[in-house]
């Protein structure tokens, strides 16, 4: 689920371990992983998640286009009646179309970063969720750290034998049979269909000394 790296490189299950108690510390120490990107796939609020950040894009998107077919016709308009603009009246008009298209440009910034907040917001819980669950499974049976074993970006684990993997035991835990994991779509920050043509830029008559 590649919607999810951008919050678990922070969030990471708290570093991908769990800090054994004192009585684990006088105890064989036990090793075991889990894939959270696995897991993650398989819980219901994912596709939950997935929906409402779909949704939420789509609205982000939808403003986008709106602002661009604005921009894109006052071009067009522009570029037709130029010639029989007067000077202050075409670097009126120049000068709002460049202002437009900065506007865009900083709404597109702007629906990125909203989106990553709000992918963050609905990921919390699900986080919180999968926490407390392989904190269970892992007193259950006595692991004193588990590592997180996600292929994707940076895995905190490098090599590790089978049977130390407890994904399907925190599955199993929150009542989910265990399967294969179904990539999730990307979520990306909303985009123009075509990009706007630049602002034509204001011409300004220099004085030549003779």
């Amino acid at each position: 689920m590649k919607i999810f790296r951008l919050t678990l490189a922070a969030a990471l299950l708290t570093a991908g371990t769990l800090a054994a108690t004192s009585a684990q510390a006088q105890a064989p120490l036990k090793i075991g992983y889990t894939d959270v990107q696995y897991v993650l796939s398989q819980m219901p609020e994912s596709k939950q998640i997935e929906s409402q950040l779909k949704t939420y894009n789509d609205q982000l998107a939808a403003q986008l286009k709106s602002k661009t077919t604005e921009f894109e016709t006052k071009v067009k308009d522009y570029q037709q009646k130029s010639g029989t603009m007067t000077d202050i009246v075409k670097a009126d008009t120049e000068k709002s179309l460049q202002n437009l298209q900065q506007s865009i440009q900083e709404f597109q910034q702007s629906a990125q970063q909203s989106l990553q907040q709000k992918q963050q917001t609905l990921l919390k819980p699900a986080l919180d969720k999968l926490q407390k669950n392989i904190d269970d499974v892992a007193n259950e049976n006595g692991f004193t750290y588990v590592f997180n074993s996600d292929g994707g970006g940076s895995p905190l684990l490098l090599h590790a034998p089978k049977e130390g993997d407890i994904s399907d035991l925190v599955l199993k835990k929150m009542g989910i049979t265990p399967g294969a994991a179904t990539p999730a779509p990307v979520i990306k920050a909303p985009a123009p269909a075509t990009s706007p043509a630049p602002a034509p830029a204001s011409k300004t008559k220099t004085k030549t000394k003779k």
